[in-house]
């Protein structure tokens, strides 16, 4: 069995989960996620605790209770708390301006790109460098933050780019004659 579904997920007041037969539904202060339970593993509450378990017999419900623990604790932290990812740009004429729904980047290419948000996330400026991400959703702010990323990925030797604000690069040092 997984180690990490051993702990259960903490519910905390103001938070409300249903549990039917094939979904988990969270609703908090800031939304409401929904994800469909995996047939190998049952999701029990007691109290305000929820806890994973493999259904006897299954030969997958031991690896897939931990990821269901994963996906349920950040249900849980979504609602609450929300997520966000911070990007930064590295260039010469690298810029970013948020204009409602939509993302305007000027990355050096010959036109500007526009990056359209999904329903759920919003996206702020605080400069013309950094890019803020948020949602209650952890996979789909990963995923736009990805995306945005996949426009001009950080390139080895000046390092220009956008790219994570926590994100290393590592440069590369240029050919010798």
């Amino acid at each position: 069995m997984s180690r990490i579904a051993k702990y259960p997920v903490e519910v905390p007041k103001g938070v409300e989960v249903v549990l039917s037969d094939a979904e988990i539904s969270v609703k908090g202060p800031l939304g409401t996620l929904k994800q469909f339970m995996l047939p190998a593993v049952r999701i029990e509450k007691d109290g305000d605790k929820l806890q994973c378990r493999a259904v006897e017999g299954s030969p997958q419900g031991g690896a897939m209770s931990g990821t269901m623990r994963a996906l349920v604790n950040n249900m849980v932290l979504g609602v609450t708390k929300g997520f966000e990812k911070k990007l930064a740009l590295v260039g010469v004429g690298y810029r970013a301006q948020a204009q409602g729904s939509k993302l305007n980047l000027t990355l050096g290419f010959s036109h500007p790109v526009v990056h359209e948000m999904p329903n759920g996330i919003k996206v702020e400026t605080p400069t013309q460098t950094e890019i803020l991400i948020k949602g209650i959703d952890k996979q789909v702010v990963g995923q736009v933050a990805a995306e945005i990323r996949a426009y001009r990925s950080p390139e080895p030797y000046k390092g220009k780019g956008v790219r994570y604000s926590d994100e290393v690069v590592a440069i590369k040092e240029t050919k010798k004659k």
